[in-house]
């Protein structure tokens, strides 16, 4: 609690806008719902592009860049798992625009409720760095990064095991530490 009272008066010291960052992503069955972070870009950030590509992208604040090196913007998504629309561990919510282009077996995944954190954010940990050194980070994403998120998420959803999530939730602990 120090530590988000710390960063919220940093945030909203550094910039105008609020502590909180609402976007609407596609969660279970489909279903829309607004996925809560710490903001760490200026204010209508989103307008300039849905995708951040790295951690040298203009529209990240200094607060930003330390909360997100740290992935401490996810925590205000635990709001989201106690009102019912993510789960801990489960396929990380999109935004509809990319959902959109999923396939019907890529849809598979919406079955689920979304997740905080997932094997594909693991893998992809770095994600923003593959993106900024991208030419063309939104064709990047769509044609390797996301295929790849899905069918990881797909592959868990296989053995969707107590066990499973609690080494996710170990390894994510510890990727963050890292």
């Amino acid at each position: 609690m120090p530590l988000g009272f710390i960063i919220s008066l940093w945030i909203l010291l550094e910039s105008r806008g609020g502590v909180f960052y609402k976007q609407e992503r596609i969660g279970k069955s489909g279903k829309p719902f607004y996925l809560i972070k710490l903001r760490s870009m200026r204010k209508n950030a989103e307008l300039e592009g849905k995708l951040t590509v790295g951690m040298k992208d203009v529209r990240i604040t200094t607060s930003g860049y330390f909360i997100r090196k740290f992935k401490l913007d996810e925590f205000p998504q635990f709001i989201n798992v106690l009102k019912g629309d993510m789960s801990i561990v489960g396929p990380r919510p999109e935004v509809e625009e990319y959902v959109r282009l999923y396939s019907a077996s890529q849809r598979e995944i919406l079955q689920v409720k979304p997740g905080v954190t997932d094997v594909a954010s693991l893998k992809y940990f770095d994600e923003n760095r593959l993106l900024g050194e991208s030419d063309n980070p939104r064709q990047t994403y769509i044609k390797e990064i996301m295929p790849a998120k899905i069918e990881l998420n797909k592959e868990y959803l296989k053995n969707p095991t107590l066990a499973n999530d609690i080494k996710i939730m170990w390894a994510t602990f510890l990727r963050i530490l890292g």
